[in-house]
Parts: structure tokens; sequence; C-alpha cells
């Protein structure tokens, strides 16, 4: 094989060649280069670890049904809390001689008879308004209500199990025996006057036991973690370790659970009242609506109308967002 002819400076088809040193410079910089490329040095433009609730929101924030179920639920409760806001009608001021079933005045935007009289001359736009205040209070303290007692229930026995989950399961199997109606129709007829917190007394007494079983499923599943572990190995109290590692990880699934069964009690305390058992009046409720509408449903059928619309979108509404957090809340769902 022949041997390379010089290097000539002079002649231009000539190419210098790089050198074994040259070589290892331009690699060890290229490698350097591309080193600098891959791994980010700056700290601040590097993602963060998101944790679970984290990952959970910026999926929510995507979704348009928990967009729209959060709109209207903020509207709900912001037409509950300020009825006046939206109109200057009373819903108890009846007329008879002038507003007797008298039709809604499409016309008369966010006035009294926007929608309409009822049987008593009384606005219903004004009653579908300030009914919303009984509904959403009673399915916001029954919803707390049955998760704080069934949330603790379900964590120590799902915790300590032994006699203790055999005590609690069999308690919640007894409870779970008895239809939620049909228990709270005999509670509630215990009571000659009944209100708001009365309602909501029988409807949690009655219906913690699923907030229960969940729990106790979730806190099976945690104790056996490695994190709960290390903390019994370092000497960590019972409570700490149920209100510091179980319940901040096991509480996923009755935020789901809790979420969707809020708009179950709303519409089961508008049963109630609807029944003649639940709510009575001067309250007012959507569920009393209701029942005094069926008199002169052939007649007027929009006085039953707008208080069930009311209902159906608030119910909706709750279960869209219970939807909404339960799949963002599970991975095996995305």
């Amino acid at each position: 094989m022949p041997e390379p002819e010089p290097f000539d400076p002079d002649n231009p088809t000539h190419t210098r060649l790089p050198d074994a040193h040259a070589l290892d410079y331009a690699g060890n910089q290229g490698m350097t280069v591309e080193q600098d490329q891959l791994l980010d040095v700056d700290p601040a433009k590097r993602e963060e670890a998101r944790s679970l609730w984290q990952d959970a929101w910026r999926d929510l924030r995507r979704r348009p049904i928990f967009i729209i179920s959060a709109f209207l639920i903020v509207l709900l409760v912001i037409i509950a809390i300020f009825p006046g806001l939206f109109t200057d009608a009373s819903p108890r001021q009846a007329d008879l001689v002038n507003n007797y079933l008298k039709r809604p005045d499409w016309t008369d935007f966010f006035g009294a008879g926007w929608f309409g009289y009822d049987g008593q001359g009384r606005s219903i736009y004004a009653r579908v308004l300030y009914g919303a205040r009984a509904s959403i209070t009673v399915g916001i303290c029954v919803t707390l209500a049955v998760a704080i007692t069934g949330g603790l229930a379900g964590m120590v026995a799902g915790y300590f199990g032994g006699w203790l989950d055999a005590i609690i399961s069999r308690l919640v199997d007894i409870f779970f025996g008895i239809p939620l109606l049909l228990g709270a129709l005999v509670i509630l007829n215990s009571f000659t006057h009944r209100t708001v917190w009365t309602v909501v007394f029988a409807l949690a007494f009655l219906g913690w036991t699923q907030i229960a079983r969940v729990m106790r499923g979730a806190a099976l599943t945690v104790k056996q973690a490695d994190y709960v572990t290390a903390a019994k190995a370092l000497g960590s109290g019972t409570g700490r370790i149920m209100f510091r590692h179980i319940l901040p990880n096991a509480v996923a699934p009755v935020i789901v659970v809790a979420t969707i069964a809020l708009g179950g009690y709303i519409a089961a305390e508008a049963t109630l009242s609807y029944l003649g058992i639940g709510l009575q009046a001067p309250t007012i409720s959507w569920g009393i609506d209701i029942s005094s509408a069926q008199k002169v449903i052939r007649t007027a059928p929009y006085v039953l109308f707008f208080p069930a619309a009311a209902l159906s979108i608030t119910v909706l509404a709750f279960i869209m967002l219970g939807d909404a957090v339960r799949d963002a809340l599970d991975p095996k769902l995305r």
C-alpha cells in the first residue's frame, strides 16, 4: 500500500489531516456539548415532580366536563348564599287575585313573573332561587357528616383490624341493609317539626356506610406501604401514622365517592319533601314546590317544570364533577 503524499501547503488539492491529539480534543469537546444539551444544568428549567393532587389538578383543568360542572356548582352556591342578587321578588308574597297561575312572561327578564306564578300567586322564579339554599345546604352538610363519620370508622377498621374491624364491619352491614329513603322516612316521621338539620341528621345517620367501606379498603392497602413500615420502625405513634400517612394517601377514593353521593343526597331531600316527610313550610324547597305543582300539572305544567329542572341541573352538576374527579385521581382511567 503506497504511503500518502506529504502535505504541500502550496498545493490546493492537499488537505491537512488532523492529528490524534486534535481528534481527541474534538471528540471530548463534542461529548461535552452533547452532555450540556441533554442535561439541563439550570434546576429552575427542570420540570419538578408532581404529586398525585398536582397531577390530578393539571388533568382536571383540561377537562370540559369539569369546567362546566364547576361553573354550575359555583353559580348555584352563589345563588344559595345571595339569592337577592338575582331578583328583588319575595318568594313568599302571594297574590291570588292578580297572579293565580299566571303564565311566564319571557320579557320580564330576572323579574318576578319571568317563570310565571304558582297556585298561590307566588313567583316561581324567586322560589327556584331561594329553594337552592335548602337543597344545597342539605347536600353539603350530609356529605361532610358521612365523610367524617364513615372515613374515621373505615380508617380505624382498616388500620387496626382484628376484633375492632369485625365489629365495625358488622355494624356497617347492618346499616347498609337499611334502604336510605325508607329509613329516613321512619326517622323523620318521629319528628313533629322537621327542619334542614333534621333532614341532615336522618340522611347522615344512614348514609355513612358506603364511605366507611371505601375508606376501609383504602386503609388496608396503604398500611402495607413501605413508608408506613418505616414510620413504625422510627417509633411514630398511632395517631401520627393514621393522620400523617394513612389518611392523606387513602382519602382520594373517599373524595370521589362523596362528590358523586352529594348529588344523590340533594335528590333524596327533594324526594322526602315531595312525599311530605322532609322539609316543611315555611321552608322553601324544590321538593315542596314539585309536590304542590302536581295538582295543577295539566293546566300549568310550568309550575312543575322550573323547580324540577333546577333540581336536575344541580344533581347532574355534582355527578359530573364526581366523574371528572374520579377520572383524574384514578391513573387506570387515563
